[in-house]
C-alpha cells in the first residue's frame, strides 16, 4: 500500500509540481491545503501517513499547523518544505513535532526520500539544513514551547495579518468576547501595546512573514 499524504503550501504551481512528483515514485497525495487551517481540517478528516507543509502560509503557519496535527493524529508524521532556513525556525518545528526538514531549493529526490524516512519513524534533514542545528532541536524539543499556547500563537497570527475581532472569532469558531480576551491576554504576556507591536512580534517569531 503507498504512503498516505496531504501536502499544504499557499503556492498553487509549486504544489501542483509537488504533487507530480511525488505521484511519480509512487506516493498518494489524499488531499491539498492552501493555509495551515485547512491542512489541519483534513489531517484530522484523513489521517494520513505524512503531511508535508510549507512553513510560511497564511490563517495559520507551518508550525503552529504541525503543533495541532501531531496532537490530534499521533500517528501522521509532518515533513515541512521550506525555503527559509533560520535556525529559530527549525527548533520550532522540531518542538511543534516535525521529522524532516527539506529545502524547496532542494526539493526532488529528497522530499519522496524524507517522506520514506519519517513514515518509518525516522528523522530526516535535507541538504542545506545543518544537522548540528537539527540535533540541537532535538534534545531541545522536550523543552517548555514558550510563552504562548497554541490557541494565542493563532491569535497573533490572525491580528497580525489584519483580522478584526470579529473575523479572529468566526475563524475560531468562539465568541468576540473570548477572542478579545485572547488578544487581551496575548498582550499582556508580551508587554506590547499595539497591533504594531503583535505585527513585529510576529514577524520575528516567524509566525508570519515580513
Amino acid at each position: 500500500m503507498s504512503l498516505r499524504v496531504v501536502l499544504a503550501d499557499d503556492h498553487v504551481v509549486l504544489r501542483q509540481g509537488v504533487r507530480a512528483l511525488l505521484e511519480r515514485h509512487g506516493l498518494e497525495v489524499v488531499a491539498e491545503a492552501s493555509d495551515g487551517r485547512a491542512a489541519v481540517e483534513v489531517a484530522r478528516e484523513l489521517e494520513p501517513d505524512v503531511a508535508v507543509l510549507d512553513i510560511m502560509m497564511p490563517l495559520l503557519n507551518g508550525i503552529d499547523a504541525a503543533r495541532q496535527i501531531v496532537e490530534a493524529c499521533p500517528d501522521t508524521q509532518v515533513v515541512m518544505l521550506t525555503a527559509l532556513e533560520q535556525e529559530r525556525l527549525v527548533t520550532d518545528a522540531v518542538r511543534a513535532g516535525a521529522r524532516g526538514f527539506v529545502l524547496k531549493t532542494q526539493a526532488g529526490e529528497d522530499l519522496a526520500q524524507a517522506i520514506q524516512q519519517v513514515s518509518r519513524g525516522g528523522f530526516y534533514v535535507g541538504a542545506g539544513v545543518s544537522q548540528a542545528v537539527v540535533d540541537a532541536c532535538r534534545a531541545a524539543a522536550a523543552e517548555d514551547r514558550g510563552r504562548l499556547t497554541s490557541r494565542e500563537r493563532q491569535v497573533v497570527q490572525l491580528v497580525a495579518e489584519g483580522k478584526s475581532t470579529k473575523q479572529v472569532a468566526a475563524l475560531l469558531a468562539i465568541t468576540p468576547k473570548t477572542a478579545e480576551f485572547h488578544r487581551t491576554r496575548v498582550m499582556k504576556k508580551l508587554t506590547v501595546h499595539d497591533v504594531a507591536g503583535l505585527v513585529r512580534y510576529a514577524i520575528r517569531e516567524g509566525i508570519i512573514e515580513p
